[in-house]
């Protein structure tokens, strides 16, 4: 549909001499391109795993929405510049023939953004391929606009200046998928979770001294990972495998770790060279003595 579309804005775009409408067409490329590689993506992250890839082709999806993240930026600067060229040389532009093919493309990007909106919930790859349609759309009622003004007024310069307009804004409504998109490829703990009462509820299962050693990550969106070990009182006499099973079931049930491995440790010897990421006790710590400093007050 927008690959189509995008034909029809290439030639009535230079029929017209409208900027607006050429890189609204030039984004529709970009919109059918990302697009298609949200679909390759999702197609090859089903690919089994092996000894090679052990988790798979998961990561597919993450690269492709960096790919469209970056696009979206590229896009964003062509605009631009091209806009600076057309306020030092203005251009003649046939305002009937904007307004008419930008309102199409405007219902074109109306549909696509409202077939992709569902699934871009529960997908960077697939928020990336929205991003572009919205950006697209954006670039729609730009073209629809400066068609408008053009037609009563006859001042041209308002072709560069929405265009300019638009891709600020393209660069404003990506920044947030540019961010989840580094933030998963570096590795760092989801933003949905809340790490230190991960940590809390896990030592509030019975004969569990401490969690040390943890590491959450992001392997594509919807399926996060944990690593933790597990320090447990020698002296508890419950079953060791139902502490395990009951650990597992608070990060899975209760916090949304699709993965988890959970070393358990009966003391702390072996383990001097580990990261041991225990901020959470210092933030509990910390908690405390806010409560017992508001409790004295209130008494005081």
């Amino acid at each position: 549909m927008t690959a189509s579309f995008m034909v029809v804005e290439v030639v009535f775009g230079f029929l017209s001499g409208s900027l607006a409408l050429v890189a609204d067409a030039g984004h529709m490329l970009t919109d059918s391109a990302s697009i298609g590689l949200a679909l390759f993506a999702i197609w090859i992250a089903k690919r089994p795993a092996s000894a090679e890839r052990t988790y798979g082709y998961n990561r597919a999806e993450i690269l492709a929405a960096a790919v469209n993240a970056l696009s979206l930026w590229l896009i964003a600067a062509w605009i631009i510049w091209e806009a600076i060229h057309r306020f030092i040389s203005p251009a003649e532009i046939e305002g009937g023939l904007v307004l008419i093919v930008g309102f199409i493309g405007l219902l074109v990007n109306l549909v696509a953004a409202y077939m992709l909106h569902g699934a871009s919930e529960h997908s960077l790859n697939v928020e990336g391929a929205l991003q572009h349609v919205i950006a697209d759309l954006m670039g729609s009622v730009a073209v629809v606009i400066s068609a408008i003004v053009i037609m009563l007024t006859g001042w041209t310069m308002v072709d560069p200046i929405l265009s300019v307009l638009i891709a600020l804004l393209i660069l404003s409504s990506s920044w947030s998928l540019v961010t989840s998109v580094l933030q998963v490829l570096v590795e760092g703990t989801p933003e949905h979770l809340d790490l230190y009462k991960l940590c809390a509820d896990m030592e509030d299962v019975p004969g569990v001294t401490v969690i040390h050693d943890v590491h959450a990550w992001t392997v594509t969106s919807g399926y996060v990972s944990l690593t933790a070990h597990v320090l447990a009182d020698p002296d508890h006499a419950g079953d060791l495998d139902d502490m395990l099973r009951q650990l597992r079931r608070v990060a899975n049930e209760e916090h949304g770790i699709a993965h988890s491995t959970i070393q358990l440790e009966t003391s702390v010897r072996g383990c001097n060279s580990e990261d041991h990421h225990v901020d959470h006790l210092l933030e509990r710590q910390m908690a405390r003595k806010k409560r017992k400093l508001a409790f004295f007050g209130h008494h005081h």
